[in-house]
Parts: C-alpha cells; structure tokens; sequence
C-alpha cells in the first residue's frame, strides 16, 4: 500500500507573517508548505480568514489543522520533528464503536467512529490508509516452552481463523464489521496532512514551540525555538504526552506518559491471515499474571503486535523514544504462540518500537478553551484511543474555535476548566 508524499512538496510561496525575536544559538529549522487553491474565504479581503496555528502533526492535530482549513481558516501546523512521529505513527489504529459506552468518551467515540467512516469514503481510506471493518475476537492463550509448537494441537472454533493455528481458549467475538474497523495510524494522518494542505492550504512548519505569547488575556502569537514569532488569532494546542511540559499548560494540569510497545511483522504468506483483531488474555510459561497483548492484521499483508506498557518520564524529543528489549522480546514470544505464520524464520520483523500515550489524571481528555487565556485552546490526554478520537475532536475544536461552541460532541466534560491549581474539580 503506498501513501502520497505530496505534502512534503511547496507549491506556492508563504503567505504567513512571520518576525523574528533575538535568534538563540540554534536556529528554527522551517518546512513550510502550501497550496496553490484556495477557498472562497481567503479569497474574501472584506472578511479575511481567521488566522489558527496547530502545535502538534499527531493524529490529534493533524485533524484539527484539516477541519479548520476545509472551514476556511488559514490554518499553520507546527511540529517539532516530523508529522505521525510519535504514538500517531507507531500505534494500532483499531477503532470501536461502542467500547467507550457508559463513559464520559462515549459520545465522542461514537461520532469519531463514524467519521473515520465518512473520511475514508472522502479520502479513498481503503487504498490510501488501510481502512476497513473487520471482525474482532477474544482469545486466552497459555505459553510454551516448545521451540516449535504444534499447529495440529489448535482448536478447531467457528470463532477462529485458520491461520492463527496454536491452541487457545474461550474464543469470542467481541466486535464485528459495524462495530469495529482499523486504519494505518501513520498512513492516515499524513493522508489527512496531505488533503489539508493540496485543497485547504494548510502550511507546516517544522519548528520547536517554545511558549505562547499572551497579551491582555488573549493569544496572540507562538515563538519557536529560535526566535521565530508566528502572530495568529488561535492557537490550539495538540501535543500528546508533551503538552503538559508548557509552562502555560503544566501548572494547570499533569499529562503523564504510558510507555507502551510494540512490533510489526510481515509473514511470508501475508494472504493467509484474514481481517481479525486479537485481544489476547496470554499466560506467560513462567507463570504469574496474565498479559493482555493485542493482534492487528493490516491490508498491507503486515501484522502489528502491541503490549507491555509502563508510564515512564517522556522525554523532551519523540526521536529519544527508545524500546527496551525485554519488552520487544516478550511480543516476539506472544507471536510464535498466537500462529506459525508470525514465528522466526516465517515473519520478518519490520520494526521494534515504543511510544508514549497521553493519559490525564482521571481518564479523560483534555479538550476545550484554556481558561484565562482566550483565543488558546487545548486537545491531549486520549490515551489508547488517540486515533479513534482523533476525527471527532478535530471538528469539535474547529467548531469550538470558529463558531464559539462545538455541535458534533459537547465538549463540556472535557473542558481544562476542571482543573484548578493542578486538582482536579
């Protein structure tokens, strides 16, 4: 499967206003790209489109960047590194409908659901990203000790696809193709990047934030490593596990980070393995409590494996994310005992990889108007279901930051309001 690269092309010039304060010894590093379309708004001198920086090319901010732009905002992207850096490109991308039911993310991930759905109709998300629905199953497997177990001793189950031929337990479908689906996180948001800036002229900037520059209660600029000033009229606020670590945001609130791990596998015979998600209950040989490492197929013929997660402190650049090895093995070990097709010498190993997931301190993420600063919004603290989320709040914050109030999901339970001096409400 192959994703454009067109979004790393400029096509026109920079049509942002940019000034520089005092340079520091390292100099911003700029990517900035545009597109040569543009919408009846920023055609509109009498009413000029309002001006939104995006601090964040995650999944998170790459769907707000996209569904201000499409609104008619002139929107600029800030990210540090490079677009699905970090957790957007190295996660699962599973998608539920109704796992989050009876949550306060129910309804946000119910209209997120459905539109990843309606994107990938827009964006052809079948070729470009790997969307499709696909059946969900539980299974409980017990580890072996044999170097080569043996396939034959597999269960024979309704619920179980052939090729994952090692004996399990109490097999159950847990979720079918209304209700659960999948996308290639990293193929998705820089598709998404890509429409933004060819239809919506959205520019990126690669660049450092360094702080938001607040003047009479209200957010007027943000300053880059460096020394760059981008003036802007909004400014939100999409940084995963590192938005807690400005100063503007960290005494309000703490963003922690779930170090989480995971490897993807490309087997020999990708056309034998069927669109089934795994969430597994796996007892380890040694004995002890049991893991719960989860089994993602893609379209590409690939097979992703994730798990053995730890919070852990973030460090200042997604490029330091480093796997421990012991982690890295033990997926290793869950594979050869989930199927044949995913043991050494049957699968190439194409990546071994962490990342951290943004997690708040009661579970729920952090989406809305930051309180005394008007004009500076902030989206974080999804947690696993990052991607999921990701569509339903973008177009909440965009409503938010254009019309005043979000109609697709009520963003009251998730407002930053309810912190305060750093406890909770």
């Amino acid at each position: 499967m192959a994703t454009t690269a067109s979004y790393l092309i400029p096509s026109t010039p920079l049509r942002i206003r940019i000034r520089t304060r005092h340079p520091k010894s390292a100099p911003v590093k700029f990517s900035i790209h545009s597109s040569s379309s543009t919408t009846p708004t920023s055609m509109d001198s009498q009413n000029p489109p309002k001006k939104v920086v995006v601090c964040g090319g995650g999944v998170i901010g790459v769907c707000t960047a996209y569904f201000l732009s499409k609104r008619g905002a002139a929107v600029t992207l800030v990210e540090k590194s490079s677009i699905a850096c970090a957790a957007s490109g190295k996660a699962g991308g599973f998608l539920a409908l109704d796992w989050c039911d009876g949550g306060p993310v129910s309804s946000l991930a119910r209209a997120s659901f459905n539109l990843h759905r309606s994107l990938a109709e827009e964006l052809n998300g079948h070729d470009l990203y790997g969307y499709r629905p696909l059946t969900t199953l539980s299974l409980s497997i017990t580890e072996t000790t044999s170097s080569s177990s043996n396939s034959s001793s597999a269960q024979l189950n309704k619920y179980v696809p052939s090729w994952v031929d090692r004996p399990v337990n109490g097999p159950k479908t847990i979720g079918t193709n209304e209700t659960t689906a999948q996308v290639h996180p990293q193929l998705f948001t820089k598709a998404l990047v890509a429409k933004a800036v060819e239809e919506y002229g959205v520019k990126v900037v690669i660049g450092k934030l360094e702080k938001v520059e607040v003047a009479e209660g209200a957010a007027k600029a943000v300053i880059l490593e460096g020394g760059a000033v981008i003036e802007t009229d909004a400014v939100v606020l999409a940084l995963g596990p590192w938005t807690g670590k400005l100063g503007l945001l960290g005494s309000m609130f703490r963003i922690s980070g779930l170090k989480a791990h995971s490897i993807v596998l490309e087997p020999k015979d990708g056309g034998a393995i069927t669109p089934h998600a795994l969430f597994l209950s796996y007892y380890p040989a040694r004995g002890g409590k049991p893991l719960d490492p989860e089994v993602y197929p893609r379209p590409t013929g690939e097979v992703y494996i994730c798990g053995m997660s730890s919070e852990e402190e973030v460090p200042d650049d997604p490029e330091q994310v480093i796997p421990v090895p012991e982690s890295i093995q033990v997926l290793k070990t869950v594979a050869k005992n989930v199927s044949s097709h995913l043991m050494e010498g049957e699968a190439t190993v194409k990546a071994e990889q962490a990342c951290f997931l943004p997690c708040t301190d009661d579970s729920v993420p952090i989406i809305g108007e930051v309180p005394g600063v008007k004009g500076c919004y902030v989206a974080t603290g999804h947690s696993c279901w990052g991607i999921l989320n990701g569509p339903a709040t973008g177009a909440a914050i965009s409503e938010l930051v254009l019309d005043g109030r979000s109609s697709i999901v009520d963003l009251t339970r998730f407002s930053p309001a309810r912190f305060v001096r750093g406890k909770i409400r």
